[in-house]
């Protein structure tokens, strides 16, 4: 004969009401988070997976923030590039503009403007360091001021404080390219172009009113190097746009990449909202019987039937 104790029907039921709670705060848990568990631990044989996909993540994550990095760096550059060959250029429209209208009179100050140009280039910054100066980010890449300054100075390669460290950047694990440009690379055949100018000043005096044929002839004469000057900063220029385009393509690679890896992670660790739902609605009828039951028990104690 079966024995029935009130003890042990009481100690069952507050077991299977506890285990009934705690699966309905689980459940009620992964509906409010959308996860499926807050540790590695609630992913059982997906716990080592997961590991090395969160790893790769955070390795593509590091190499799409530096990309975003660099190419800003390298629109920058190309900013500055421009001005430079902007400068050079409009050097050279002042002297052809000059010989043109058979007058000097404002063609120093113009040349004036036009160098500003060419050192306000190179001296450009990026996150407040000078992007042309190699690994001296913290000094200005040139010191030259005015034309004066390019016959003053011992020699042309004085003007310049860059060092030889050319930047490099990693587009991914398997590829590293040169993505800095020195100052004295870009600029020496700039300033050695006006230089030619400035020399002829100092020793022929200045250019006013008409132009002899003896200034005309000079101005003739230096025309190439401000062409050849010119040409040395766009094929530059057109170095960086392929690098610009290299890591704009390398971003949209790295973005597909941690986009899948999300959606791959997500398919682990993120519940199916709709049956999480009904677990969740599942666990709480679990706990409204086992109360009930529970409640039921206490009016079937053997002390209410010896009463």
């Amino acid at each position: 004969m079966t024995r029935v104790s009130t003890a042990g029907n009481f100690s069952v039921m507050t077991s299977n009401l506890m285990r009934a709670q705690i699966r309905q705060n689980e459940m009620g848990e992964q509906v409010s988070s959308q996860k499926v568990a807050g540790d590695l631990k609630g992913y059982a044989k997906s716990a080592e997976v997961l590991t090395a996909m969160r790893s790769a993540q955070a390795k593509i994550d590091g190499f799409l923030d530096q990309t975003k990095l660099v190419s800003n760096r390298l629109d920058i550059q190309d900013s500055a590039l421009n001005q430079i060959s902007e400068g050079i250029r409009g050097g050279r429209e002042a002297i052809a503009n000059a010989m043109a209208a058979g007058s000097g009179e404002t063609l120093m100050q113009q040349l004036q403007s036009s160098f500003g140009d060419v050192v306000q280039g190179l001296n450009t910054k990026s996150n407040g360091l000078y992007l042309f100066s190699g690994a001296r980010t913290d000094t200005a890449t040139t010191t030259a001021g005015s034309l004066a300054d390019l016959t003053a100075a011992a020699s042309t390669a004085a003007l310049f404080q860059n060092d030889a460290y050319v930047t490099s950047n990693r587009i991914d694990e398997a590829t590293t390219v040169n993505t800095g440009v020195l100052g004295d690379g870009v600029g020496t055949a700039a300033f050695n172009a006006f230089k030619q100018v400035q020399a002829y000043v100092d020793a022929n005096g200045p250019f006013t009113g008409t132009l002899n044929t003896t200034q005309v002839n000079f101005l003739k004469g230096v025309l190439p190097a401000f062409d050849a000057a010119f040409t040395g900063v766009v094929t530059e220029q057109g170095k960086n746009g392929i690098i610009q385009k290299r890591f704009e393509s390398a971003q949209t690679d790295l973005k597909d990449q941690a986009d899948t890896l999300s959606g791959m992670v997500g398919g682990i660790t993120n519940v199916d909202m709709a049956e999480a739902i009904t677990r969740m609605e599942a666990a709480q009828l679990a706990v409204q019987a086992s109360a009930q039951v529970f409640a039921s028990l206490q009016n079937s104690s053997l002390l209410n039937v010896l009463k």
